[in-house]
């Protein structure tokens, strides 16, 4: 009878087993079911991302290919979007960007929440004069806008696509970090955390145990709220001339470039311009469905 019973609740738990695992998967259709507008800024930018991933099979031509014959031509059937004043084919310039559009945009993130979780550890485990100088190094990151304090660091390391995303991520620590220090002091006041520390449970067990798991899920949902605004950050310093050297196909570059021959030849600076408009809605819609979806506190909100 025992064997019968623990037979039938074995499983039991097996047929929970998948539908736990799909719990993420329904709150995803959930969302676009209540929100159509989430879907349709998924779809958007799933479609940014595969052309990135798919640029050489995409793309018409190659980024840096010069067509003399038609520099600056109006969109038509061989150049869609039409070229540029080197003769290049715009379409394949955005294609060939949103490579390294999403390649600054994630790998800054990484760095700035890597560099956040850190100090928001730090700073929300320890006491004292520790506390109060991380906090205060958080304070003075966040005392700058992004834009600036990434000019900041680009006029120390100087150009090129690996400064940038030096740059940017350190500019994304401040805000990383201090979503870090306040999940790590919510969840200190838990009971379990200090019932493990009356157990003489180690301390790296129970931040390991019981405190990251606790924070790193919050941190990545605020890091796909993020990764828009680094690509803007990025694009801003590409436009002022301060990020990456032509002739690197990077959309912030190729507005710039554009500036000159707006009142003429619009598409230039407009083809890219709008591309990355479309992106950054599209990324911020996404960022703020999911945040909304599985953040615990926006969802004790509703």
């Amino acid at each position: 009878m025992v064997a019968r019973d623990l037979s039938a609740a074995d499983q039991g738990a097996t047929r929970r087993a998948p539908a736990l695992r799909l719990a993420p998967v329904r709150a995803i259709v959930d969302q676009v079911r209540a929100r159509p507008f989430f879907g349709i800024a998924a779809l958007i930018a799933l479609a940014f991302l595969l052309a990135a991933a798919f640029a050489p099979w995409v793309a018409p031509y190659e980024p840096t290919f010069q067509d003399a014959i038609h520099l600056m031509a109006p969109p038509s059937a061989a150049h869609w979007c039409g070229t540029d004043s080197f003769g290049q084919d715009l379409l394949s310039r955005v294609i060939y960007g949103a490579r390294y559009a999403f390649l600054i945009g994630f790998c800054s993130v990484m760095i700035g929440a890597v560099g956040g979780l850190a100090i928001g550890l730090a700073a929300g485990l320890l006491q004292g004069p520790v506390e109060w100088g991380l906090m205060r190094f958080v304070d003075a990151i966040l005392a700058l806008p992004s834009l600036i304090m990434a000019i900041t660091f680009i006029s120390i390391l100087g150009q090129g696509i690996d400064k940038v995303i030096y740059a940017v991520g350190f500019a994304m620590i401040g805000p990383f970090a201090r979503t870090v220090r306040a999940d790590v002091l919510q969840v200190r006041a838990q009971a379990f955390v200090e019932a493990a520390g009356l157990m003489g449970v180690d301390r790296l067990r129970i931040i390991w145990r019981h405190i990251l798991p606790n924070v790193i899920f919050p941190l990545a949902v605020q890091a796909t709220v993020r990764i828009s605004e680094a690509i803007l950050v990025s694009s801003g310093l590409s436009f002022l001339g301060l990020g990456v050297v032509p002739p690197t196909p990077d959309w912030g570059l190729m507005i710039s470039e554009g500036r000159a021959f707006i009142s003429f030849v619009p598409w230039i600076s407009g083809v890219p311009g709008a591309a990355l408009a479309l992106l950054l809605i599209a990324l911020s819609i996404v960022g703020d469905g999911i945040r909304e979806q599985f953040d615990p506190k926006m969802r004790s909100n509703r």
